[in-house]
């Protein structure tokens, strides 16, 4: 389950000249849907970015940032035709693009997020399934089809018994 994911934030292929191209495209959609501005999204994607490519390698990029103005995770699958250079581990061109937009008054549980972001999107058969995808329903069919690779908030529901005390 992608509780911060709608079809809504899924664009495919999407055209663009590089990677600030698509961090541009990808900036001005997500602010909109936010009511945040375009310039401050796209310079906050940028300064991550800065600090070191989001390039995980495998064809797969995840620009992230930290604001202080929202309230809830923002998050945005892109697909690019073509792909383009990110500067990854590996040099390998950039495909797919998961965005995170993450409030700073949750920042404890936006590491776990990203990690279980990249698990996700670092699994081979996701990878090209989501690349032969038609349409942000079937994304979001390949991304909720197993619940053990869901990419969740916070933690993991658990199946416990009434009455049963579970460590935090």
């Amino acid at each position: 389950m992608i509780p911060y994911l709608s079809e809504q934030d899924i664009s495919l292929e999407l055209a663009t000249k590089g990677k600030h191209s698509a961090l541009t495209k990808i900036a001005v959609r997500m602010a909109r849907r936010a009511g945040l501005d375009e310039q401050m999204v796209l310079d906050s994607l940028w300064r991550s970015e800065g600090l070191g490519s989001t390039g995980i390698g495998c064809g797969v990029a995840i620009p992230h940032s930290l604001f202080d103005a929202i309230s809830s995770p923002m998050a945005s699958f892109t697909r690019l035709h073509p792909p383009v250079d990110f500067g990854g581990p590996d040099d390998d061109p950039v495909d797919i693009v998961y965005t995170m937009l993450w409030p700073r008054s949750a920042v404890s549980a936006f590491l776990p997020a990203l990690s279980q972001v990249c698990r996700v999107l670092r699994t081979p058969r996701i990878r090209e399934r989501l690349r032969l995808a038609h349409s942000g329903a079937e994304v979001m069919a390949i991304l909720n089809a197993d619940p053990s690779l869901g990419i969740w908030i916070g933690p993991r529901p658990c199946q416990a018994e009434p009455g049963t005390v579970v460590p935090a």
